[in-house]
């Protein structure tokens, strides 16, 4: 049946709209343009850093160093740009829900010591009027994925922490703007301490820039008796330091699809 269905309906690359032959997930010119992370990269972020021994995955980067994130570590799968970035955007605002078990099934590669140690896996969550108009979270549909893949289902903990005010899109705004942004924007559920009390968290997002949303659920987490959050994304975005990491709130007029 399935080779039937196939052959009447052949699969399709979700990026470039080529067919697909055998069992392939992407078309060829689509894999060329996926940009993986597999350098040297920051413990904290998870971003490259170049002119460390490769597999060092010890050293901070800069930007860590000097902001540091709430969470430990950090993975990500691959760049926000190219096939990633149509990837993600699929995902979240093409109702792609295909493409989860091989984003998910990239990002439990990134860091799968992140998984294995995880007595929690929870997503970032969306307001209820985001999830009204998409119908889904994709990063509680990335966290389902990666504990099921892991074979812990028990783990995954989808309502520890809600969205109680809708914020602004984060486009354009720099690090500090980002922070403001989140303020007061998430909050513990009922009954979340219990469940958190001295367990290991893992934190689950589809796009990190900055990681202010990050920090203010690790923040939250950490709070409530959390040991330890770790956080794992689909893919990193290439920012500006010099513009994202001011301190003063800065919003420019950009168009970025990220949130």
């Amino acid at each position: 049946m399935k080779s039937v269905v196939g052959t009447i309906f052949p699969p399709i690359c979700p990026v470039t709209g080529a067919e697909l032959d055998g069992d392939r997930a992407l078309s060829p010119e689509a894999w060329d343009d996926l940009a993986f992370l597999t350098g040297p990269r920051c413990r904290q972020c998870g971003r490259e850093i170049s002119g460390v021994p490769a597999g060092d995955i010890t050293l901070r980067c800069e930007a860590c160093l000097s902001h540091p994130h709430l969470w430990t570590r950090g993975r990500a799968a691959f760049r926000y740009e190219g096939t990633g970035r149509r990837l993600v955007l699929s995902l979240k605002h093409g109702d792609r829900l295909d493409l989860v078990p091989l984003l998910a099934g990239w990002m439990h590669r990134a860091g799968p010591e992140l998984v294995a140690e995880a007595e929690l896996i929870a997503p970032v969550p969306l307001h209820w009027s985001r999830m009204m108009k998409r119908r889904y979270n994709q990063s509680a549909e990335l966290a389902r994925a990666l504990a099921r893949l892991a074979g812990k289902r028990a783990a995954y903990a989808p309502a520890l922490i809600r969205r109680v005010r809708r914020t602004p899109s984060q486009d354009g705004r720099n690090r500090a703007g980002r922070i403001a942004n989140v303020t007061g924007a998430l909050a513990l559920s009922a009954g979340a301490e219990k469940r958190l009390a001295g367990r290991r968290l893992l934190l689950i997002d589809d796009v990190m820039t900055t990681g202010a949303t990050l920090d203010a659920a690790a923040a939250l987490f950490l709070q409530a008796g959390a040991t330890q959050v770790d956080v794992l994304v689909s893919a990193l975005v290439n920012y500006n330091p010099a513009f994202y990491m001011r301190d003063d709130v800065i919003i420019e007029d950009l168009s970025d699809e990220t949130d």
